[in-house]
């Protein structure tokens, strides 16, 4: 029990220190897209849909593999942290090399000519942050939660300030990029400093524990590379395309909710823990487990979805003002993505060790988005995207719920809590109906649309809930009560 509550700490801890970050990460583009022209803040989305790809996979699960040898290998942990800093400082500096020769090249691909004076400065914010990806995750990895949720918090508050305060004084993107150089700059070296603190002379790079670490590293970075490209692939097929203004709109209709990932990482991070327990000793057990957990996730996460369809044109038009309007309708479609995170089925599969078969899961997602963007462009214009993203991951799914029926030794018809997942659908879409018929006749602003139609919703969906029985109802104030 003490090592529990003591890892329960250490989660909180954590989380707290993260919140500022997910705020503000959310809240960035909501102040530049009040700054910058639409052009403009296409051109800021597509540098940072470049620094977002290269930082997942420039790192080539260097910084990661400490999460596994610090722990483990307390002699070596110096060496094994100077390894890291120095491979991903060279890697930066190669990234910064390739960003400047093919800066041209990287422009006209994605049929914007005003990426080019930006993409050096970018590339030295990527390699300064590569160099300080290591910063939390040794803190975390020597047991200093505590030290890592104030590195976070603090690190997230500075980065906000040197990205808004220069669009604010009207610097335009020069100095947004300037002030990221900067920031980064700064915490690169508060990084090296804090890692010599903590290992002093044993900070030194060790080719022979390099090799050991490059084995556990490269294949995780195979798996993250493919699915960051993935998961970005889309937005490279729009920007390819269509201009930086038809960017900035498709952009913002893919606005991420953080909450839903956090809801979702936190649900399968608890489902791994105990089906590991429960796989070998009890399968049907395990089964009615990863049932549950789809089960609750569906009751918070398919009305929330519901929610944000309805009031898709509302939302947008808050957060970003009437001049993104025409994201609305993507938005709607966006939103649908979220419901396939319900089913989980990549924490099953880690359960059962089937690594290799979720980098081949990534990588045909990945062809199928890479095959489909294109021709659904074409026919639904912007909205083909996100069409081609959606039909690439229901494929997927559906492929990983028949390879996990036969891993736990049942039919396909049995491998999912169907009459649960149609009660949570049937739920949400009805609840809609009042939302989306106040919401649409009262005309009030969106300051006060939003509020309204949360509440009317939150009623109705309650509502309905309450009303399906007894064992339902019970599901549903458990489920509530570890959400808060």
């Amino acid at each position: 029990m003490p090592e529990i509550d003591r890892i329960s700490r250490a989660v909180r801890v954590l989380a707290t220190g993260r919140a500022p970050g997910l705020a503000i990460a959310f809240a960035i583009p909501l102040v530049l897209a009040r700054t910058f022209d639409q052009a403009e803040f296409g051109t800021y989305k597509q540098l940072f849909l470049i620094y977002a790809t290269l930082f997942g996979i420039a790192q080539l699960g260097m910084a990661e593999s400490l999460y596994y040898f610090v722990p483990r290998e307390t002699s070596n942990a110096g060496r094994h942290a100077a390894n890291a800093l120095a491979a991903l400082a060279a890697i930066g500096v190669t990234c910064v090399t390739v960003l400047f020769a093919f800066r041209s090249q990287i422009a006209a691909w994605l049929s914007n000519p005003a990426l080019v004076p930006h993409l050096v400065p970018l590339g030295w914010f990527l390699a300064l942050m590569l160099v300080s990806a290591v910063f939390e995750i040794v803190l975390i990895s020597r047991r200093k939660p505590g030290t890592a949720a104030w590195a976070y918090a603090l690190s997230d508050i500075c980065r906000a300030a040197c990205f808004v305060i220069p669009a604010a004084l009207a610097y335009g993107l020069r100095g947004v990029m300037a002030g990221a150089v900067a920031f980064a700059g700064v915490r690169a070296v508060i990084t090296v400093a804090t890692l010599w603190r903590e290992f002093g002379p044993a900070l030194r790079p060790d080719t022979r524990v390099l090799a050991k670490q490059l084995a556990y590293a490269l294949p995780f970075a195979l798996a993250v590379g493919i699915e960051v490209l993935h998961v970005n692939w889309h937005q490279y097929a729009v920007a390819a395309r269509f201009d930086a203004t038809a960017f900035a709109v498709y952009a913002v209709g893919c606005l991420q909710v953080p909450v839903i990932d956090l809801i979702v990482t936190s649900a399968v991070n608890v489902m791994m823990v105990e089906m590991a327990v429960l796989k070998d000793r009890d399968i049907a057990a395990a089964r009615a487990l990863w049932h549950d957990t789809m089960s609750r996730l569906a009751f918070m996460i398919f009305p929330v979805a519901a929610f944000l369809i309805v009031m898709a044109h509302d939302i947008i038009v808050l957060l970003f003002t009437s001049t993104y309007a025409a994201s609305a309708p993507i938005f709607m479609l966006w939103s649908l993505t979220m419901l396939a995170s319900v089913l989980v089925v990549d924490g099953v599969l880690r359960v059962f060790a089937q690594t290799k078969y979720l980098v081949g899961q990534n990588l045909v997602q990945l062809i199928l988005v890479a095959a489909l963007a294109g021709p659904f462009l074409s026919v639904f214009g912007l909205a083909g995207a996100v069409l081609a993203t959606l039909l690439a991951a229901a494929v997927v799914k559906a492929a990983a719920v028949v390879r996990i029926s036969r891993l736990m030794g049942v039919p396909v018809a049995a491998a999912l809590p169907y009459r649960r997942l149609a009660l949570a659908a049937m739920c949400a879409a009805i609840a809609a109906a009042p939302t989306f018929a106040i919401a649409r006749g009262s005309h009030l602003p969106p300051l006060m649309a939003l509020p309204a139609a949360a509440a009317v919703y939150a009623m109705a969906y309650a509502l309905l809930y309450y009303s399906v029985g007894r064992e339902s109802r019970a599901r549903f104030i458990q489920t509530a009560a570890t959400t808060i």
